[in-house]
């Protein structure tokens, strides 16, 4: 489906739950590679959780949409200004947020490796937001962490040095800061353990680390 932003068009995808009720919303960010098949499956997992998940490709409002290449997906990923992607997630957030099977304003946002490290930025740029999922992605800075409202849970794999070595520094700032950040490094699993054919992803911590992020979301945006 697609999502209108001004003069420009998201392309999106959109999975709801099987309910007669109102369901929370999630919005999922893609990895750096942009929207490849494997998002979508996530997409339906949230919905088959209860929620009504949508996945933007935050590559096409600029490009079109993801180009088939990942390595010109990740350049072109690379190039996006922080401001274009934070629209991109208001238009986004708006969206998700009217529709009539949606709970008014009971958002949250799921992101991996650089969606990851979107999903908490977004988490600074928008006061509304009810829940943040951080899958092994990097942190703001000290100064945009002062502004995040919204709890946050962040998901690790142990060997994930890049990212891990800033993870002291990060849970301090954000429990001086008054912050609600619950963090899990989960054992021998690398960085995007969750996505297949990554380190970690056909053994039971992936499992373990989805188990974690439906019970946060169920505490956090209800069910």
């Amino acid at each position: 489906m697609k999502i209108k932003k001004g003069n420009e068009t998201i392309r999106a995808y959109v999975a709801y739950p099987e309910r007669k009720n109102k369901a929370p919303g999630v919005i999922v960010i893609h990895e750096i590679y942009g929207l490849t098949e494997w998002e979508p499956t996530v997409a339906d997992r949230l919905a088959q959780a209860g929620y009504v998940a949508v996945l933007p490709d935050l590559l096409s409002s600029k490009h079109g949409k993801t180009p088939a290449n990942p390595d010109s997906a990740r350049q072109l990923i690379s190039e996006l200004k922080p401001d274009r992607v934070t629209a991109d997630l208001d238009a986004t957030y708006g969206y998700l947020n009217q529709l009539p099977a949606v709970q008014k304003g009971v958002v949250g946002t799921i992101g991996f490796c650089w969606g990851g490290g979107e999903s908490f930025r977004y988490a600074t740029n928008n006061p509304n937001l009810r829940a943040a999922v951080v899958c092994y992605g990097p942190a703001p800075d000290t100064a945009a962490i002062n502004r995040i409202k919204a709890p946050v849970l962040g998901i690790y794999g142990e060997d994930d040095a890049r990212i891990n070595q800033a993870l002291p520094e990060v849970t301090a700032a954000m429990q001086s800061s008054g912050k609600t950040f619950t963090q899990e490094v989960f054992p021998n699993t690398g960085h995007g353990f969750l996505k297949p054919g990554r380190q970690g992803y056909d053994t039971p911590q992936r499992e373990r680390a989805w188990k974690r992020i439906l019970e946060f979301y169920r505490a956090r945006l209800g069910k």
